[in-house]
């Protein structure tokens, strides 16, 4: 199989792809033709001798096993100790650019001189191949070309220490990354031999900070310094000193494509998902999230990124096009109409902006637009102007607003529009009056009844008269508490339909309704936060700048800030008060989260389903967080 493996039996192409089935772990694509010719050439006495090994009579049986199909180790009994032998060596290298180096080939240092460095391509010529160790002495000891394979090793490193480093790249490379006495030059070398360890299973943060540092040592380059090494080492080794600055320049020039091509490779062996999440980790870190100007080694990565993701970005960015389309053109049927639209919608867009995040993060550092993401968020921009403007669906336009400020972040542009609107939705959301027209028109809207049950129904009904379920009836300035929600079941991962709860009360009671169709929960929930929603909103903040403080959970609202449970593994829990300024919100496992941006144990979770006013309370925190500057939840009065 050694042999099958080498360049005599092999050519170049087919070396790449077995190395590569090698690194992953994949079954070798090794013809039975050319195993047929490394035995027979294994009976050749002379080469036996000069691999200094035996033929073995159970060599074809080995051989056959290690090419067998996919799957066939289970069934011939392959121990789970091999496995994992074979994952515990999967970052280990067989060789790597750097073993390659004209010096490590033929096992010399920069100060080795000229009759040295004859004598020892003389010695490996023996047992390797000889028109490689030719043109390895040819560089070596030629001024001009030895340069470039200089730049390429270990320049301002001894001997001994460069010994070290090429060994304990093949054992241990992640070890190497730390390293921090070496040259800046000899570093990155080491450093870009390391990337040809990463596999398919690297730590998607781990690599990203792994180009992060690179890169940033990239940064550190000094051609002067690169040339005093080198210069250094001639003088001992007894070559002529390099006295052109601009060849050393131009050399690492070539080197630094060098770099981007290793990453690139590193990169191109992730899965997807991880390499679009290393990319926008490393530019993250390498821009502090867009503000600052990236290493020009991950702006290049960035650009060839973005050439690579050229054609997925568009029909993406094509699908948001249609369902924008098909939203419009479903607009007139109200919001129950377009609201599974809208859900696409925000999928689809999510897609695409995970994918474009590092190129958005990149542009913004480089004080550019990112044109794509310019064209996409103005078009959702539009929609949202339209479907409130036309259709008066404030929640799903608040919705595609809040869409946009959270995945367009990194452009300005949109960012700063989309604030106006934001603003000018909650200025008419407060200010909007009710003549005697609109009211009767908010009566029609509002005013909405079904049957809920298979066999024996009963009716939900909501009006200007109040809400009732089961003979139960709450008028709606009695309601002081709501929560809803839906929970999806499955069974053996078949989805089997999901439940909605709506729940509705005073003070001292309330009714909890159970259905099945979405279409009933949609549009009664649509016209309950028209009905009750709106009031309760209003209250909240009104409540607040007189002084009053409202329990939401665990949690205590006050007009400057909110108090959140501090989480202990041991001992009692503990409130603490935060400012506006020093929380975050996000939604996860149907809760609506808030917490801490100084203490991650600093937070509270509320359900949806089961915390009274969790909307309310969402909706408060979100005009709230679209205000810059804002101190005090009573501004949103003003």
């Amino acid at each position: 199989m050694s042999l099958a493996l080498s360049e005599h039996l092999s050519s170049k192409p087919q070396l790449a792809k077995y190395s590569h089935e090698l690194r992953n772990q994949l079954t070798l694509s090794v013809q039975p033709a050319t195993l047929v010719q490394a035995q027979i050439a294994l009976k050749d006495p002379q080469l036996v001798a000069m691999l200094e090994v035996r033929p073995n009579d159970d060599a074809p049986k080995k051989v056959a096993a290690s090419v067998a199909p996919a799957g066939t180790a289970k069934a011939n009994g392959a121990s789970e100790s091999s496995l994992t032998e074979g994952a515990r060596l999967r970052t280990k290298l067989a060789s790597t650019v750097l073993h390659q180096n004209a010096f490590a080939l033929l096992g010399v240092s920069t100060r080795d001189d000229r009759r040295r460095i004859v004598a020892m391509a003389e010695e490996k010529s023996l047992t390797l191949d000889h028109d490689a160790c030719h043109k390895a002495r040819s560089d070596l000891t030629n001024p001009r070309n030895r340069l470039s394979c200089e730049i390429a090793w270990l320049p301002g490193v001894s001997p001994k220490k460069a010994s070290q480093l090429v060994d304990g790249i093949l054992q241990d490379p992640m070890g190497l990354r730390e390293d921090l006495s070496l040259p800046a030059l000899a570093h990155l070398n080491v450093l870009a031999s390391v990337f040809e360890s990463v596999d398919a299973a690297h730590d998607a943060e781990d690599l990203a900070d792994f180009i992060h540092v690179f890169a940033t040592l990239t940064e550190e380059l000094d051609p002067d310094e690169v040339l005093r090494d080198i210069n250094e080492d001639r003088v001992v080794a007894g070559f002529p000193e390099v006295r052109a600055l601009d060849q050393v320049e131009a050399e690492l020039v070539q080197r630094k494509r060098y770099y981007r091509s290793a990453i690139k490779d590193a990169l191109n062996r992730l899965p997807p998902k991880t390499l679009v999440k290393v990319m926008t980790q490393a530019v993250d870190m390498a821009t502090s999230g867009g503000d600052e100007h990236a290493p020009e080694l991950i702006d290049d990565l960035v650009d060839s990124y973005e050439v690579e993701t050229k054609d997925f970005l568009e029909k993406e960015e094509e699908n948001v096009h249609k369902l924008i389309k098909a939203t419009r053109d479903a607009a007139k049927s109200g919001e129950a109409g377009i609201k599974g639209y809208i859900d696409k919608l925000e999928l689809v867009t999510r897609n695409w902006d995970s994918v474009a995040q590092p190129i958005q993060l990149s542009s913004k550092a480089r004080g550019m637009e990112h044109e794509a993401s310019l064209g996409l968020g103005y078009e959702i921009r539009s929609l949202a102007i339209d479907l409130f403007n036309k259709h008066d669906m404030i929640n799903q336009s608040q919705r595609l607003m809040n869409l946009l400020q959270e995945l367009f972040a990194e452009i300005p542009d949109i960012t700063e529009r989309v604030e106006q609107d934001v603003d000018a939705l909650a200025d008419i959301f407060h200010k909007r009056k009710q003549s005697a027209a609109q009211r009767a028109e908010w009566d029609r809207e509002i005013t909405y009844s079904a049957e809920i049950g298979v066999i024996f129904k009963d009716t939900l009904s909501i009006s200007p008269s109040g809400v009732s379920w089961k003979g139960v009836s709450f008028p709606l300035d009695a309601i002081t508490r709501v929560r809803w929600g839906g929970v999806s079941h499955s069974v053996n991962g078949i989805p089997t339909g999901t439940t909605y709860t709506i729940a509705f009360g005073d003070g001292r009671s309330d009714v909890v309704v159970e259905l099945k169709k979405e279409q009933i929960y949609s549009t009664f929930i649509d016209k309950l936060w028209r009905a009750v929603c709106v009031r309760l909103l209003g209250q909240v903040l009104e409540l607040v700048k007189a002084g009053r403080t409202i329990q939401f959970g665990e949690s205590v609202l006050h007009d400057d800030g909110i108090t959140l449970v501090k989480h202990k593994f041991f001992g009692a829990n503990e409130n603490v008060k935060c400012s506006w300024e020093q929380i975050q919100i996000w939604n996860a496992d149907g809760s609506f989260c808030i917490g801490s941006t100084e203490d991650k144990k600093t937070n509270v979770a509320l359900s949806y389903i089961h915390n009274a006013n969790t909307h309310i309370l969402e909706q408060v925190l979100r005009m709230a967080f679209k205000k810059p500057g804002l101190r005090r939840l009573s501004e949103l009065l003003d």
